[in-house]
């Protein structure tokens, strides 16, 4: 069985995960976390389970998915895994950070890169890699089969869809991405989005006015 816990870190209210299982080894997905209460937090969580942390996610590296992504790696010893497009978009978070508000922001690399279909593994989870660009060049997805959940990162949000007015945005391929490869999941998936509630392929089908089900 996958628990899931969701913390809300950061100015822009994102969503970081933790994905894992009875063996109690987990996946971090896009760690907002920058403030050391924040940090502090999400330690706290992984202590208290008893967790251990194989690998470190990003569906994409806009900043406010980033800002925890050094600090997760010094401290449980973990490459960083996504799609090799987002290096570009990483690279540019150190520039742009200070005019943000985040002066202390660590500048983090790509271990490892991920494409469509790829499997991560750990525990006895695993998690398909879905390419869903739109939203950033490099975009992706994390689909769990089994339980029927998705972690689709600023893809898909309930009623909304992610922002194209950024450098490597595209809307028209955002809604391809969607209508091709989040779509054609069942009715019954959850939507883990990186901001705001969970929703599901169903619900958007039906009600997401951006996106034509």
């Amino acid at each position: 069985m996958i628990h899931i816990k969701v913390f809300t870190f950061n100015p822009f209210y994102e969503n970081t995960y933790i994905i894992y299982d009875e063996t109690k080894k987990g996946v971090i997905i896009d760690p907002g976390c920058y403030e050391k209460r924040e940090q502090e937090e999400l330690v706290d969580f992984i202590s208290i389970n008893e967790l251990s942390i194989v690998y470190l996610l990003n569906t994409h590296c806009h900043i406010d998915h980033v800002l925890g992504n050094q600090f997760v790696k010094d401290t449980y010893q973990v490459p960083l895994q996504t799609h090799e497009l987002e290096e570009q978009v990483l690279r540019a978070v150190k520039i742009y950070a200070p005019s943000y508000g985040f002066a202390k922001y660590h500048d983090s690399h790509i271990d490892m890169h991920l494409k469509k279909g790829d499997i991560v593994s750990f525990g006895e989870i695993k998690l398909k890699v879905l390419f869903v660009p739109g939203h950033t060049p490099g975009h992706i997805a994390f689909y769990n089969e089994e339980e029927k959940i998705c972690f689709a990162g600023d893809v898909l949000f309930k009623e909304s869809v992610g922002r194209t007015d950024l450098p490597g945005g595209d809307f028209d391929t955002l809604v391809k991405s969607i209508q091709k490869e989040l779509f054609t999941l069942p009715e019954e998936v959850t939507i883990y989005p990186g901001h705001g509630p969970s929703t599901t392929i169903g619900h958007e089908k039906k009600h997401n006015p951006f996106v034509e089900g």
